[in-house]
């Protein structure tokens, strides 16, 4: 594939706009539905927004958006696209049905991936036609600053599928890594959820407070991640000495197969998180909108000082 030829993308929220706008913004033509009108109408000023935060000029962010058609249905967005990516609310029917649409009106050879956190790629794909077309692409949030792409590969997924995906991704400039076993939360999920299950159960059994557990990670290895790996660190400290420490450790660390009932009660009393102002944390809007901002701001000084190595 290259990038004089059509792409599409389904759903033009939060992570597709992103999609879409890293597409284009490599040069790739991209036609973006939605099911909504406001949904549409609105995403050219959100590619705008993110491409501004992004550091573009006015002139640059011109010619991106000359490059994205908005459509109103799916079939106009698909039937010239070399690969479509969908990008949906996490509903199985919903995709399920989105494919089957898709698999309707775009080309035999196009190839067709599901954006998801945590769905099994397979069970999304397993209606259609033509299986072995089909992958997942886990792009992370915001997609269009975070350079992981997790492609991963169902029990159909032909190696000319992955390869091309990854070829794509990789000219787009993104860290594409082959998943190649589709289990529940991929890579990256299972690995930051497992860090998560043991902070909620630090704070739920009164271990610590919920901004300890934040300040442990953000002042201490959470410095080092963007650079060594935890496998990487293993490796740095010995094998041996992680061996000792798990013998000491392990035992004693959360390993119910559950949600915590301290998340569940977060929950069940409306504690939501930013969006409530209340979850493990208390927030005031201005407290969730400075997060929110030193993360685009920390992200975009990473990615500078990243390049440069």
């Amino acid at each position: 594939m290259h990038s004089n030829q059509q792409t599409a993308v389904i759903g033009a929220g939060l992570m597709g706009h992103g999609i879409a706008l890293t597409l284009a913004r490599a040069g790739w033509r991209v036609a973006l539905t939605d099911p909504l009108p406001q949904a549409r109408a609105s995403a050219p000023q959100r590619i705008s927004d993110s491409l501004r935060l992004m550091g573009e000029d006015e002139g640059r962010i011109a010619g991106i958006l000359a490059k994205i058609a908005i459509t109103d249905t799916v079939p106009a967005a698909v039937c010239d696209a070399a690969v479509v990516f969908e990008a949906a609310p996490e509903k199985l029917a919903l995709k399920q049905a989105i494919f089957a649409e898709i698999e309707a009106h775009a080309s035999d050879s196009c190839i067709l991936a599901s954006n998801t956190s945590v769905m099994p790629i397979t069970r999304i794909m397993q209606n259609l036609r033509l299986r072995g077309r089909a992958l997942g692409t886990h792009w992370w949030n915001p997609p269009h600053m975070i350079p992981l792409v997790e492609v991963i590969r169902t029990e159909w997924t032909t190696t000319h599928s992955m390869d091309a995906m990854v070829g794509l991704l990789t000219d787009l400039g993104k860290t594409p890594v082959r998943v190649e076993k589709d289990v529940p939360g991929f890579i990256g999920n299972r690995l930051q959820h497992a860090l998560w299950r043991e902070a909620i159960s630090l704070v739920e059994r009164g271990i610590c407070d919920a901004e300890s557990v934040d300040t442990v990670v953000k002042s201490c290895f959470g410095r080092r991640l963007s650079v060594l790996g935890p496998l990487e660190n293993a490796d740095l400290v010995g094998t041996d000495l992680t061996l000792d420490i798990h013998n000491t450790v392990l035992a004693d660390l959360e390993h119910r197969q559950a949600p915590s009932p301290y998340l569940q009660q977060l929950v069940a009393d409306g504690k939501l998180g930013m969006k409530t102002g209340a979850g493990f944390r208390k927030w005031t809007p201005e407290e969730a909108a400075r997060v929110r901002n030193r993360v685009t701001t920390h992200l975009r000084r990473l990615e500078g000082i990243l390049d440069k190595d």
